[in-house]
């Protein structure tokens, strides 16, 4: 493709009409990047206040609550890695239209389903949505603002995306008390009525900002480098000159060119890409995108209420501690956007995992001194088995007063009125594991156990559960009460202090990789694959959290709390360490420049010295 000359056009407006212009269609694109923030996060939040509501009502179990956490993820994965392709193929304003539409047509799905397939669906249409959003607006808004306001642009992307989080806490928070008055006065159908319409007019409630994404996206402009690499030289500079000055729009047309010009001359070395310059970045990014999501963002929001509920907190204040949780992170979204530009990057990234692994260590510490002393009921668990290999559990102060004195405790009344209990149990080779349940939760519904919730209806199910288990073994095989562990629920003001750990948690990770994620992931890969790139880079990241989401609630039910967040802490460690040694500065660089400066040393000392 020849990259010719594309000369300015003459502008007939004065100076001030034309500023005035580039004004509106700026604020326009940061509207549009903000619409798209708010979108992911409302993609991202909206379970964590719907979850208790269609746990209480939907009758699935843990691993299925898991999956429907986790199903947005996944279809994050799954449209990531054709987000590139489709980006690059039929341009970055259509696919954030499509990407809009794809979430509208989520909503209705998902609040008028009935059972574990409709819903499983609309919430990987969901996802889908997220994927294609993640890629394509960062991607967007990196190839469109000038580089002095493109740490601001992805930043406000990141800031509405705390915002839909915050608002989706809001939600949740009235329906909680809406639940709490109705479980005072009316009866267990009731209740029952009440809680199964509030998750899903919290899901009607999230349907807005898709209708206003959609809307936006057909009100701006194609990527000047999308247009110039399909050889739309006049498109691509006019593109330019709606954003930037006409010297502005002419000088990243002439660096554009010059990266084109050095392609066209040495095209056997350009048509590798195993060259230093594409995978360095490349590299680094995946590691970056890879450890930001396994410093366990999505899971602590996703389940951000359970986890407050078992710490101590009681209903409506771990609902509040969810509000307070996500304002945190809106705020210091704030503050890291106000930074991002002046302090740079890599700074932030540095003090952002550094926050993070020291409060991810001070969460898990507080559990496990709770965890450490949960008593195992098994045997007194499995005498309540059913004849027909199924048991329901309805656990209250009685109960657990009962399973702790048949199996040999000394309780007291105390113990048995604020207990925990979590189940692990398998049919043959098959496990499943439910939620904790608390005896202080009138609202609770009962643990329900049953072959048709475990063992897997076909082959290919069952070799994603157990590859080495025997199905029709398993659909005879009597039930199994693998652990059973009763813990004391700890004191309100223990809950407190670890959900101040968690504010800490998301403070400092809103502050540096929140901010920072998607401009590393936009910023680092060169122009050639940086479409491609992006997607590849998301894809892993979605896949490890996707992954965590599945296994969040099973290894909590066996291990206990204290493992999962040991874990994010050892991943917030590698997030340091990257950033500390690894990663270069890129603020105030053009794109082009950033690409350069993975050619070798020379080019980076250049960049360094600037």
């Amino acid at each position: 493709m020849s990259h010719g000359s594309c000369a300015v056009p003459m502008e007939p407006r004065g100076r001030e009409e034309q500023d005035s212009g580039r004004r509106a269609y700026n604020l326009l694109l940061l509207s549009v990047a903000g619409l798209g923030g708010l979108l992911y996060g409302v993609d991202v939040g909206i379970i964590g206040g719907a979850l208790p509501y269609l746990e209480a009502t939907s009758g699935l179990s843990a691993e299925q609550l898991s999956v429907i956490v986790a199903a947005v993820l996944l279809g994050s994965v799954l449209s990531t890695i054709f987000a590139g392709l489709l980006a690059d193929w039929m341009g970055r304003k259509p696919l954030m239209a499509l990407s809009g539409l794809v979430f509208v047509i989520s909503i209705p799905m998902i609040a008028l389903s009935h059972g574990y397939g409709p819903l499983f669906l609309g919430r990987l249409l969901q996802g889908s949505s997220a994927g294609f959003v993640g890629v394509v607006v960062p991607l967007y808004l990196a190839e469109c603002l000038t580089s002095s306001s493109r740490g601001k642009g992805t930043g406000i992307f990141q800031w509405l995306c705390t915002f839909g989080i915050v608002a989706a806490a809001l939600i949740g928070i009235y329906y909680s008390y809406h639940v709490q008055a109705v479980a005072a006065r009316a009866s267990a159908a009731t209740l029952f009525h009440v809680e199964d319409q509030a998750w899903r007019r919290i899901f009607w409630i999230s349907l807005p900002p898709g209708v206003l994404f959609v809307l936006g996206s057909l009100l701006v402009g194609e990527s000047p480098r999308w247009l110039f690499r399909k050889g739309r030289l006049e498109r691509a500079m006019s593109s330019l000159l709606r954003s930037r000055s006409a010297a502005g729009a002419e000088l990243e047309f002439a660096e554009m060119q010059a990266i084109a010009n050095e392609r066209d001359a040495n095209k056997h070395a350009e048509g590798s890409l195993l060259r230093r310059k594409y995978v360095v970045p490349f590299l680094l990014a995946c590691v970056i995108l890879f450890c930001n999501t396994a410093t366990g963002i999505n899971s602590i929001i996703g389940f951000n209420t359970s986890i407050l509920l078992q710490s101590g907190l009681s209903d409506v204040a771990s609902h509040w501690g969810y509000v307070v949780f996500t304002m945190v992170n809106f705020l210091m979204t704030v503050v890291g956007i106000l930074l991002v530009d002046k302090k740079g990057r890599r700074f932030l990234l540095i003090l952002g995992t550094t926050g993070v692994t020291l409060s991810m260590l001070v969460v898990a510490g507080m559990f496990w001194r709770t965890e450490r002393s949960e008593m195992e009921c098994r045997s007194a668990v499995q005498s309540m088995v059913e004849p027909g290999q199924e048991l329901t559990l309805r656990f209250d102060p009685a109960t657990a007063a009962k399973l702790l004195a048949q199996s040999g405790f000394s309780s007291s009344q105390a113990l048995a009125r604020h207990a925990s209990l979590a189940v692990i149990y398998s049919y043959g080779g098959f496990t499943g594991e439910t939620t904790y349940v608390r005896s202080d939760d009138k609202g609770a519904a009962p643990i329900h156990i049953t072959r048709a919730g475990t063992v897997p209806v076909n082959a290919v199910d069952a070799f994603f559960k157990n590859p080495f288990a025997d199905v029709k073994a398993a659909q005879t095989a009597p039930l199994k009460i693998e652990r059973a562990r009763i813990g004391q629920i700890p004191s309100t003001q223990y809950g407190e202090a670890v959900a101040l750990a968690l504010f800490s948690f998301i403070g400092f990770y809103a502050l540096g990789p929140g901010v920072c994620v998607w401009l590393a992931l936009s910023e680092l890969m060169p122009t050639r694959i940086r479409s491609m790139g992006m997607s590849f880079a998301l894809v892993i990241n979605q896949m490890v959290s996707t992954t965590l989401a599945v296994i969040f609630l099973p290894v909590v039910s066996q291990y206990g709390y204290s493992s999962m967040f040991l874990l994010f802490a050892g991943f917030a460690v590698v997030y340091f360490v990257t950033a500390l040694f690894f990663l270069p500065e890129t603020k105030g660089k053009t794109l082009e420049e950033i690409e350069q400066y993975f050619e070798g040393a020379g080019a980076r000392e250049a960049m360094a010295g600037e």
